[in-house]
């Protein structure tokens, strides 16, 4: 029953963070609200590792690989994923941000030597498939300045950003360094990382104090930073990473629907296919191709006639 829960809590909240981003847009510049986003999110988490008295004491050498995923899994990918989503519905940005289990089957193998099945590249077929059928009107005429390509770059910039974030973190782990502990420092240097640009990049600390910013702002803190990133690892403890990777499939289809209901986000027959095979190519990256004959060929109960 908890894991259930966790799972569609987990599930919802990383669904609905991209529409949220949405209301981040427009008035405060996206570096800022992202600083203000990570230092309430670690204030959290420290503050927790502190009531429960964690340790927080590293190396040296750790900090660099703290800063490495402040960098690439909190700090830069989140940027240009929120650059994205100034061109792109909430929804096409979510789809190809989806890609990221794609990226991390070959990022463990370049940094970790993991072998990679043959399903694997029938998964990263569809997935690519997908993505070129969800953005066709504009890679058909290969207008690279057109709103949708910038915004596709910048999405898989952001994504490919995240898996070598996701690849620290892997690394963290090996060191038995605690996920919250990691998280923690992680956070707190991504509002760093993200002060100094807002600085070097001549921007401003504007703050936009509308009920709709201020309150995804602490949406995207509180819940889609803090506790899904709690509820996500929780899961992987009880019912493992490869169950818990399902996550990654199924909140694209949260964050369409809700595109759906509140962007206008229409689905076209080539947005409808590449949505499809995204998922479909996700959905086998992750599951064997035993378990796919499996549920797709069930096997018949043999009666006592047909034994005789």
């Amino acid at each position: 029953m908890r894991s259930t829960l966790l799972y569609v809590l987990t599930v919802l909240i990383w669904g609905s963070t991209w529409l949220a981003i949405e209301f981040q847009l427009g008035v405060v510049a996206p570096e800022a609200s992202l600083v203000y986003r990570f230092a309430i999110a670690a204030g959290l988490m420290w503050a927790y590792c502190l009531i429960k008295k964690l340790p927080l004491k590293y190396e040296a050498k750790d900090h660099l690989f703290f800063i490495c995923l402040a960098v690439c899994n909190f700090g830069g990918n989140y940027l240009m994923l929120y650059w994205a989503q100034a061109h792109l519905t909430s929804a096409m940005t979510s789809i190809a941000f989806s890609t990221l289990l794609l990226m991390n089957i070959v990022n463990n193998r370049l940094f970790f030597g993991k072998a990679i099945a043959p399903r694997m590249f029938v998964g990263a077929g569809l997935g690519l498939a997908g993505i070129v059928a969800l953005f066709w009107q504009d890679i058909k005429v290969f207008d690279m300045s057109s709103e949708a390509m910038i915004g596709l770059g910048l999405s898989i910039g952001g994504t490919m950003i995240a898996s070598l974030g996701n690849m620290t973190s892997v690394r963290n782990s090996q060191r038995n360094i605690g996920v919250l502990q990691g998280n923690a420092w992680g956070m707190l240097y991504a509002a760093g990382f993200l002060s100094v640009y807002v600085m070097l990049s001549g921007g401003q600390f504007s703050f936009d104090t509308r009920a709709a910013y201020v309150g995804s702002l602490l949406y995207l803190s509180v819940f889609g930073t803090v506790l899904a990133f709690a509820f996500y690892f929780i899961l992987i403890k009880d019912i493992g990473p490869e169950k818990a990777s399902y996550t990654v499939v199924l909140f694209p289809v949260v964050a369409v629907v809700l595109s759906i209901l509140f962007e206008g986000f229409v689905l076209q027959a080539n947005s409808f296919l590449g949505f499809i095979l995204v998922l479909s190519g996700n959905i086998i990256v992750l599951t064997p191709f035993r378990k796919l004959r499996a549920l797709l060929l069930p096997v018949k109960p043999t009666t006592d006639n047909q034994l005789r």
